[in-house]
């Protein structure tokens, strides 16, 4: 397998309800990384999601129902692996993330690390309400507490994932709980390489939030007992 600036590298899009979004998003990730490949997972979605990625020439995954951010992301690194890639960049389908900042991902990549995460707040310019940005401040010991490590948006969806760990996600990525969190905590307990760098971010330009104040404070909280009895796993050999 390749790697460096060489590896095959695919952009992975869960989408559920984005159909008002996902056409600039797209549009703009052929614009500013041409290069990189495209896969949008529609996770169910009743709105014409689906119809948007096949009109911009895009593959599409459908999912039969929705099975949330984290079987989409399962069903995307699926796809990555099924299909010779190896490495896959997470991007979300409403707008936040920006193409120009993929560059950032992959140079840690390059560097050495099997996942790295995009930080909006270590970029700085964004600001969360205050009930979320307690939440957030709370996962943020939990994660030291149980890794070790400081990261300061332990939440994160903009990641850039390398073999081995891409494998790793294609067959084990949560699907419960908040996946980013829990992915972040398992790779680092399993001994992989995970660094996080600055990255500037939106705020989302249109769609349904995934997720609102009562039910992130429910799944922070389940998150956390799953993870506190999550056993540590060997690290597989790099290739």
């Amino acid at each position: 397998m390749s790697s460096g600036p060489d590896a095959r590298t695919i952009v992975v899009i869960p989408a559920f309800n984005e159909e008002e979004s996902l056409p600039a998003v797209l549009r703009q990730l052929r614009e500013v990384v041409p290069e990189l490949d495209v896969v949008v997972v529609d996770d169910g979605s009743a709105d014409g999601t689906a119809e948007v990625a096949r009109r911009a020439g895009v593959p599409c995954v459908p999912l039969p129902f929705n099975l949330g951010i984290g079987g989409a992301l399962r069903a995307g690194y699926r796809f990555a692996a099924d299909n010779g890639y190896e490495r896959a960049v997470q991007f979300d389908a409403d707008g936040q993330h920006r193409a120009d900042q993929i560059a950032v991902l992959l140079a840690a990549l390059d560097d050495g690390a099997h996942m790295a995460c995009g930080s909006r707040f270590a970029a700085g310019g964004y600001e969360v309400g205050r009930g979320r940005g307690l939440a957030m401040a709370l996962l943020r010991v939990g994660v030291r507490l149980l890794t070790g490590r400081r990261f300061s948006d332990t939440s994160s969806g903009f990641r850039a994932v390398q073999q081995p760990l891409l494998d790793v996600f294609a067959t084990e990525y949560p699907v419960e709980y908040m996946d980013s969190v829990e992915t972040l905590v398992n790779a680092c307990r399993a001994g992989y390489e995970v660094v996080e760098v600055p990255t500037r971010m939106r705020e989302r330009a249109g769609g349904v939030p995934s997720q609102r104040p009562f039910h992130l404070a429910y799944h922070y909280a389940r998150l956390l007992v799953a993870l506190l009895g999550s056993p540590r796993r060997a690290v597989p050999t790099r290739r």
